[in-house]
């Protein structure tokens, strides 16, 4: 089927050394499919059929590419059961969830069909007399965006959507783990009509593709989701050239429950967002601190939703929460734990592989109370089912934890208080800043991080630009 070929210059195609490699489905360990492994003849070929359509499709009008964007949302809606149930196979969410992630991708790709329109130059006056300077934006080139499993769409739609729109043409490097629903999804947009060579797809490992595309000269734009190691050794390749890139990288980030808050609110916040999609997100929380007095009160009642969470395949029963999408990173999450009950923290739920689901990368939703800022899991990015809970007793001290770590990419408080929930969106130092909600990111808004979360935007206006440069046209009309 075509959604096991990579696509290049319209064609769905083995890699030329017919090398493939294995999808595993994270319930059981089976194999899944296998898929082409790229090679540097693939990659070349991906980036000339990009480079060939660069300017015939930026020659189109916002609204003529705006009209294949929609097209290829529709499609997209139409196929959103079979792409979902794809994703659910290869990552291990449910399909319920997995659906929505189809219609988020769908909606992305709509709402860039339209933002592409509103891109205005302007008109600056000049000193001298028949001078006007005009401004106008025009799209870099090919694009390469660089994907990962977690979110195998929505997280490629951001850059599918904001680059096609801008004008660029693109050479997609799929995730390895999730390859299927992407190419799923990326087979809706050929459907639609696109260009041959507009949007290229190719598949394999990150080590293998990665250098080659991204040092490839013809490539004017990377666009990178990843964690923090791997997205400083991509800026690296980027160097060669001073090729343009976007990094949205790892993220640690801190939860704020002041004593004045919704209760209720905060419990139902901190579950969501520390064990959606097994935690498996670049937003997911990791570090939860409570003022000491209401302390033991959220600790009791997070303990008692959690233990609530239905572990299930999510394919043919229902489930709140599937396994986690990779062995290495059940490790990481158990290495954390190990870490924080050596040290003196408690564990107040989980910490241990399901009963029954030894087969697959299963874990159990984990609280551990008593932490220290010391230790592994408030230091580093555990990106898995787990969650580190501390007490605090003053705003200040509070920011000051909040603060406290490389990372820079989004933040959670939840008060009632005007002040204090001002003081700790100016000063906490993330890109984002959610407060008394559990959602930092919406797409008609800039999405990004600082410090070791990366630089660049997606979503919103701000996303668009990033494949857009400025140029300053200066006429003189003689007399």
């Amino acid at each position: 089927m075509t959604r096991n070929k990579m696509l290049i210059n319209g064609m769905w195609c083995d890699a030329a050394t017919q090398d493939t490699f294995d999808v595993i489905n994270p319930r059981d360990e089976s194999v899944l499919t296998r898929v082409p492994a790229a090679g540097a003849a693939d990659i070349d070929a991906a980036i000339s059929a990009a480079d060939l359509a660069f300017p015939v499709w930026a020659s189109l009008t916002p609204f003529q590419r705006g009209r294949f964007l929609r097209d290829a949302s529709q499609i997209v809606l139409e196929r959103k059961d079979e792409i979902g149930r794809l994703m659910s196979l290869e990552q291990g969410k449910s399909v319920q969830e997995a659906t929505g992630e189809v219609v988020k991708g769908a909606d992305i790709l709509r709402f860039y069909a339209e933002e592409g329109e509103r891109v205005h130059g302007k008109i600056i006056a000049n000193e001298e007399e028949n001078t006007t300077s005009r401004v106008i934006y025009q799209a870099l080139g090919v694009a390469a965006a660089i994907s990962p499993w977690n979110y195998p769409i929505e997280l490629l739609a951001w850059k599918v959507g904001a680059a096609l729109a801008a004008g660029c043409t693109l050479v997609a490097k799929l995730p390895s783990e999730t390859p299927l629903s992407p190419l799923a999804f990326l087979a809706c947009l050929a459907d639609a009509g696109l260009p041959d060579g507009v949007v290229n797809a190719l598949t394999g490992s990150g080590a293998s593709i990665g250098p080659a595309l991204i040092g490839d000269p013809r490539v004017k734009k990377v666009a990178f989701t990843g964690s923090t190691a791997v997205g400083k050794s991509v800026l690296g390749y980027c160097t060669a050239n001073l090729t343009k890139s976007s990094m949205e990288l790892g993220g640690s980030l801190p939860m704020l429950v002041f004593n004045d808050c919704d209760l209720e609110a905060a419990v139902k916040g901190a579950v969501r967002r520390s064990f959606r999609n097994m935690g498996q997100i670049c937003i997911a929380i990791n570090r939860i601190y409570v003022q000491r007095d209401i302390y033991e009160t959220f600790l009791n009642r997070m303990t008692e939703q959690t233990r609530q969470l239905i572990i299930g395949d999510g394919l043919d029963e229902p489930a709140d929460l599937g396994p986690m999408c990779t062995g290495r990173g059940r490790r990481t999450v158990v290495a954390h734990i190990e870490d924080a009950l050596a040290r003196g923290a408690s564990l107040r739920c989980g910490g241990r592989i399901p009963e029954g689901r030894e087969k697959g990368f299963w874990f159990e939703p984990t609280i551990v109370a008593d932490v220290r800022q010391d230790m592994l899991m408030m230091r580093e990015e555990t990106f898995g089912p787990v969650v580190g809970v501390m007490p605090f007793d003053t705003i200040d001290e509070a920011i000051a934890l909040a603060n406290d770590t490389p990372y820079g990419l989004a933040a959670m408080v939840y008060t009632q208080n005007l002040t204090i929930a001002e003081r700790c969106a100016l000063e906490i130092n993330t890109g984002n800043v959610a407060v008394n909600n559990p959602d930092p990111g919406v797409i008609n808004a800039p999405y990004g991080g600082i410090k070791a979360s990366g630089f660049g935007k997606e979503h919103g206006t701000e996303g668009l630009y990033e494949y857009l440069y400025a140029k300053h046209i200066r006429v003189r009309v003689l007399p």
